[in-house]
């Protein structure tokens, strides 16, 4: 096992003890990048409350450490209010619309409460990584807080239940279908059309030579690639690679992983070759699913409050608060 140095101020801890409104986060980041397999020997070896420091990174609550065959995993465990401020302010750029932000952190607490009510991992219920969405620890933003607190345990429903939340950054002009992506149609999630040209990723292109490619896809001989299908929205489906043993057909979304997510922003592209270079001349960041972040930002600085933004990313949910249902509307309050 690799060695790990952990700065680890105990400070006293006004939090009180853990409860039904705690969320449970795997830490993953450069230093501890491992998920917990199968592995039969993992136990804790330790655990308290405060404030844990990791790679600059500040966390607050109640801190377990695991070891397993792979090595240390680290666990914050907190409430979930302070667990959505610390998503909000992780995925949002500074200066956003109050509507906007209002916005993220009802989806961000639907995203973790659906996750904790499939309760498929023994140990946690999310992650910190884009695995799930990102959260980056205890940081302190006034607008940020104001946003979590004036939305205060509200989450998205369908028929009465939390919906899958999906989101991602930029949809480049339209939504895309989740059948596209996950292989499953949800009634609430539809294919919209949506103005996020304030992000830089609104258009983008991205030049790769046959020999990264090759690297990357585990390919050889290299000869051509052309795009064999389409979603309905009009984005890459699939690929075939050709090389001198034959073809490859690749998923688009199963390219991005490979390449990696941020090399390859999304599958809204086309294709063209220059000599022994492969140009991609593409839209938006993320797989296009759900709410368009940028593209509720722009809804925000329009004038449209946060209610109106989900009810177009999400038509026909309903807001459930303390057990009473607040039907959604595109119309100002």
């Amino acid at each position: 096992m690799k060695t790990i140095v952990l700065m680890v101020i105990m400070v006293l801890s006004s939090l009180s003890m853990v409860h039904a409104g705690d969320i449970r986060v795997l830490i993953l980041n450069k230093r501890f990048s491992t998920i917990p397999g199968t592995e039969t020997t993992i136990k804790k070896i330790g655990n308290f409350k405060g404030e844990l420091l990791v790679s600059g990174v500040r966390y607050l609550g109640n801190i377990e450490i695991w070891k397993g065959e792979k090595g240390l995993y680290l666990i914050n465990e907190l409430p979930i209010e302070d667990y959505v401020r610390g998503v909000v302010l992780s995925e949002v750029a500074d200066g956003w619309e109050m509507e906007a932000l209002k916005t993220q952190a009802v989806i961000a607490r639907t995203y973790a409460v659906k996750h904790i009510q499939k309760g498929t991992n023994r140990l946690y219920n999310l992650t910190s990584s884009t695995l799930n969405q990102l959260y980056r620890g205890d940081n302190s933003d006034s607008r940020v807080s104001s946003a979590v607190m004036q939305t205060r345990g509200e989450i998205l429903t369908y028929n009465g239940e939390p919906i899958e939340a999906f989101y991602h950054s930029t949809c480049g002009g339209k939504t895309e279908l989740p059948e596209e992506v996950f292989g499953k149609a949800y009634p609430y999630l539809k294919s919209v059309s949506s103005d996020c040209s304030l992000s830089s990723y609104w258009v983008w292109q991205r030049r790769f030579s046959i020999r990264k490619i090759e690297k990357k896809l585990g390919l050889s001989g290299l000869k051509n690639i052309r795009i064999s299908s389409y979603t309905k929205t009009g984005r890459t489906k699939a690929l075939t690679f050709i090389t001198e043993k034959g073809t490859k057909v690749i998923l688009s979304k199963d390219l991005r992983r490979l390449m990696g997510w941020k090399t390859l922003p999304s599958t809204w592209f086309t294709l063209r070759r220059k000599g022994n270079t492969f140009i991609l001349n593409g839209r938006g960041y993320g797989h296009g699913v759900g709410l368009c972040q940028w593209g509720a930002q722009q809804m925000a600085k329009d004038g449209k409050n946060y209610k109106e933004i989900l009810s177009f990313y999400y038509p026909g949910t309903v807001i459930k608060l303390d057990g009473k249902f607040m039907p959604l509307s595109r119309k100002k309050d």
